[in-house]
């Protein structure tokens, strides 16, 4: 999962289509075979956003995970991306909409407790840096 933001901070979050169950979500996916979880992010990214060049890209220390109602654990890796100040996504089919959010509008609109926690950290983070 890539927490995207930029200046402001502004996260970005999309929503997903019909097909694919219809909510709100970072951008996302799965690890290929022979891929790590760093590539797959900037994969996902460029696929699910159109940002290919982000001006941060780093691994999120947070430990995520679920388990699927059949009792599977799903690893999470995070990491956030910088996108530059008026960037706007190309979404690809797998979204219908997207929002640009303060971490409190994201925190309401989020399906899942992983993708908020993400936000959290991310705009935790941030706001500790200097400007």
């Amino acid at each position: 999962m890539v927490v995207v933001y930029r200046p402001g901070p502004e996260f970005l979050v999309a929503l997903r289509s019909p097909e694919r169950h219809g909510y709100w979500n970072l951008v996302a996916g799965g690890v290929e075979e022979s891929e790590d979880p760093g590539a797959a992010a900037i994969r996902e990214l460029a696929e699910e956003s159109g940002l290919t060049d982000p001006q941060r890209f780093e691994a999120i220390p947070l430990v995520l995970g679920y388990v699927r109602p059949e009792g599977m654990r799903i690893a999470m890796h995070a990491f956030l991306a910088e996108a530059p100040a008026g960037f706007e996504p190309v979404l690809n089919e797998e979204h219908v909409e997207y929002r640009w959010c303060s971490a409190e509008q994201a925190d309401e609109l989020l399906a899942y407790p992983e993708p908020r926690e993400a936000v959290a950290y991310v705009a935790s983070l941030l706001a500790s840096e200097p400007s």
